[in-house]
């Protein structure tokens, strides 16, 4: 049995959670357009007659403006150390910047680099990113796209040929080790994420406050009295699509209550921080 941790780092937006998903074959991970909408590591687990690779979906590192941003920060960077292999993701889409040269230099000599989103790139961008990746000199470098697929298999391979042996991690019908709670939660914050725009999607967080099933209660929380409008919507109609998506990935007869409370300035204290789980 071969059986490792691999960990997928890069700026915000260029892919982590996508790719994630689409090794493991399952949505484990929320995904949108936002900034920073992965907040905690999360694991994904993919399980072969003979190996076992367990992926861990990182926060995007950035230049930080709140207390929240320094310990998404933390996070990912923490993540990077432990792991079999560390694998530092691109956008094929994006200049090469100094914020991926940042996280660069947090990577070891062996790690590996992963350009994605080539179904979007033009054959000349996704040359010139590979190019100009190539002065890290990392151990290999895999263009792919997590949307469509190509190129995963490639990928894959290769980090099965690094996987040292061990133990099984976890058992073989296990795909995450994220609560069901957090999910629903972060389903939430998803269907929020694609509705709301400028700032609030950054005020925002979500997290279930009661689980009697099929009854679940989720509490949102902005950060000033102005933003409870933004997310009800007139007449409560946010509210009502946000709940009627995220019963659509449940299963059948989950009700979701869905309450909106103010939690002033929580991103930026570290108390509230604490308190929502972000340690």
């Amino acid at each position: 049995m071969r059986s490792g941790f691999v960990t997928f780092v890069g700026r915000p937006n260029v892919g982590k959670s996508t790719l994630v998903n689409a090794i493991v074959g399952e949505k484990i991970s929320i995904v949108s357009d936002k900034p920073q909408t992965t907040r905690h590591q999360i694991r994904g687990v993919l399980n072969r007659p003979d190996a076992q690779l367990v992926f861990v979906d990182t926060p995007g590192i950035h230049k930080p403006r709140t207390a929240l941003g320094e310990r998404l920060n933390v996070s990912a960077s923490e993540s990077i150390g432990g792991v079999d292999v560390v694998a530092l993701v691109l956008d094929a889409t994006a200049p090469l910047g100094p914020g991926d040269k940042f996280v660069a230099a947090k990577c070891p000599a062996d790690a590996i680099v992963v350009v994605n989103k080539t179904d979007i790139a033009k054959p000349d961008e996704i040359l010139a990113q590979l190019t100009k990746a190539g002065a890290f000199d990392f151990e290999a470098y895999f263009p792919v796209s997590a949307k469509t697929g190509e190129g995963l298999d490639a990928l894959v391979d290769h980090l099965l040929a690094r996987l040292p042996e061990g133990p099984q991690f976890y058992p073989d019908d296990m795909i995450t080790d994220v609560p069901d709670a957090f999910w629903v939660a972060e389903l939430v914050r998803e269907q929020l994420l694609a509705v709301t725009r400028q700032e609030l999607p950054h005020s925002i967080t979500t997290r279930v406050t009661e689980w009697e099933w099929p009854r679940i209660r989720v509490e949102i929380l902005v950060e000033r009295e102005s933003q409870k409008g933004m997310v009800i919507g007139k007449g409560g109609a946010i509210l009502k699509q946000v709940g009627t998506e995220v019963r659509k990935q449940l299963k059948e007869g989950a009700f979701i209550e869905l309450q909106v409370n103010v939690a002033k300035d929580w991103q930026r204290r570290p108390d509230e921080l604490e308190r929502l789980g972000f340690t």
